[in-house]
């Protein structure tokens, strides 16, 4: 648990207490910036200013990190804590109970307590953290037998790698009457999401869910049994043999090369260009209580995010070096830095450019765009976790009710205005749908006002009047 006080306000609170006498020039420079943050502070009138994040060891918890240590937080006079979580759910259920006043949490997460998926709670993000950043990593005896089916120029794999290559492997198993296990971190996770998109493109049913029957496992009809695994325990979960693959955010794909224990197959980036990942979620009830208090952690991440992308991932270096501290990652440096500063291992010693595997902040990265809450909603529809079909004014309403984008606005406008962004970062006038996505691996179309015409185009997947029963999927009367 680390804490930061703003120089600022400490200076304003406890300037007395101080046994410390410095230099009369940086006196001079200290009152300056306390009477300048001040002001900025008088401004938004904070409500709270001491306050208690969450975050999983994961690099994409990044902003966070890069928000305390470059003092982001406290140039808004904020006193924050940074704490780890165990895992998902610790981390959603703390935010709830008011353990936490905000966290870095699963795009899905607010999503699914809002709608009452597992915990019902209505939880809301104003701010994106990051695009893309997970990969798809199987075991060492999966990759042998995958190798054999997938085309190679110039000694290597050809990329991406679809899991059409993996079912065969998967029906062998089927065959010897032993099942295929993969893990995933959260039932809500984008990971989840993304590891069953990949399988189902490739002819391998996933699993649905069926929580009017009380089952919550995500197996039924499945071809391939996805459970949850915490991020940090997966290679070891994968090299104890207990499965044989997982989809999983960085660095800990890059930690099985290392390991010598898994291949990373495909990353995200390759099933859907610029997915959006995580997002920084609070409890609307904290949202409505502290608004000023919000709007000065939206703008710290904000500068965090630019400061993470800016001039051509120029600090990225410095990033990892934070991040490889045991209080946020805690993996070694050059496990975070063969995906954090553009490239990607997959097979050992095939390493490639992908300068877009961490993007925090260009393409409107942090912007909450309705559109990206309607693909996951669409997912948790698609696989059961949503028992039953929805009308797409439905989709709008629950996007609308989690996704924020005003608060986003409002937090930018205040940037805009103290210099530290350009007008041309934020989607000013959108009107939180992008246009409609080509770049996934299936090369299906998604816009995000049609939800139901884009589930109607899975060839594995609910679809108009589906719902599971038993362990089938029927037609509803």
């Amino acid at each position: 648990m680390y804490k930061k006080r703003s120089l600022p306000h400490a200076l304003i609170k406890h300037v007395f207490k101080s046994h410390v006498v410095k230099a009369a020039a940086t006196a001079v420079v200290s009152i300056a910036a306390t009477f300048s943050s001040a002001s900025l502070m008088a401004e938004l009138k904070l409500e709270k200013d001491e306050l208690k994040f969450g975050f999983i060891k994961l690099t994409d918890m990044a902003p966070l990190a890069v928000a305390y240590e470059k003092g982001f937080f406290e140039d808004e006079g904020l006193f924050v804590t940074l704490e780890a979580q165990a895992n998902w759910k610790v981390l959603l259920d703390r935010t709830i109970d008011g353990e936490l006043d905000g966290a870095h949490m699963l795009a899905g997460q607010p999503l699914g307590a809002t709608i009452g998926f597992g915990t019902q709670a209505h939880i809301v993000t104003a701010f994106s953290m990051d695009l893309n950043g997970n990969g798809i990593t199987v075991s060492n005896d999966v990759w042998k037998e995958m190798k054999k089916n997938i085309p190679h120029k110039n000694g290597k794999p050809v990329h991406p790698i679809k899991a059409d290559t993996l079912k065969p492997v998967i029906e062998d198993y089927k065959n010897k009457g032993k099942p295929f296990k993969m893990g995933m971190v959260f039932p809500v996770s984008t990971h989840n999401y993304e590891l069953r998109y990949w399988l189902a493109a490739g002819g391998i049913n996933p699993g649905y869910y069926a929580p009017a029957d009380g089952d919550t496992s995500g197996t039924v009809a499945a071809d391939a049994l996805l459970s949850v695994t915490p991020p940090p325990q997966m290679p070891a979960t994968l090299e104890a043999g207990t499965i044989s693959g997982y989809c999983v955010g960085e660095p800990w794909n890059q930690q099985a090369v290392f390991k010598g224990i898994g291949v990373p197959v495909i990353t995200d980036y390759e099933i859907w260009k610029n997915n959006p990942e995580k997002v920084f979620g609070v409890s609307n009830a904290w949202a409505e209580k502290y608004p000023n208090t919000h709007l000065a952690v939206v703008k710290a991440l904000i500068r965090a995010a630019k400061w993470l992308d800016e001039n051509n991932n120029a600090n990225r270096k410095e990033a990892v070096k934070m991040l490889s501290k045991s209080e946020y990652v805690g993996a070694d440096y050059d496990v975070i830095a063969n995906s954090m500063t553009g490239t990607f291992e997959y097979e050992k010693g095939d390493k490639r450019e992908i300068p877009d595997f961490n993007v925090f902040y260009r393409y409107y990265a942090n912007y909450p765009f309705y559109s990206d809450a309607i693909w996951y909603l669409t997912q948790m529809r698609r696989w059961g976790q949503i028992g039953e079909t929805k009308p797409d004014s439905w989709y709008f309403d629950i996007a609308k009710k989690v996704y924020k984008p005003e608060i986003y606005k409002q937090a930018a406008e205040l940037l805009l205005k103290e210099g530290k962004i350009a007008k041309k970062d934020v989607p000013w006038d959108s009107d939180g749908f992008k246009a409609p996505q080509t770049e996934f691996i299936d090369g299906i179309t998604y816009n995000g006002k049609q939800p139901n015409a884009y589930l109607a185009n899975f060839p594995i997947g609910l679809k108009a009047k589906q719902i599971v029963k038993g362990n089938k999927v029927v037609t509803a009367k």
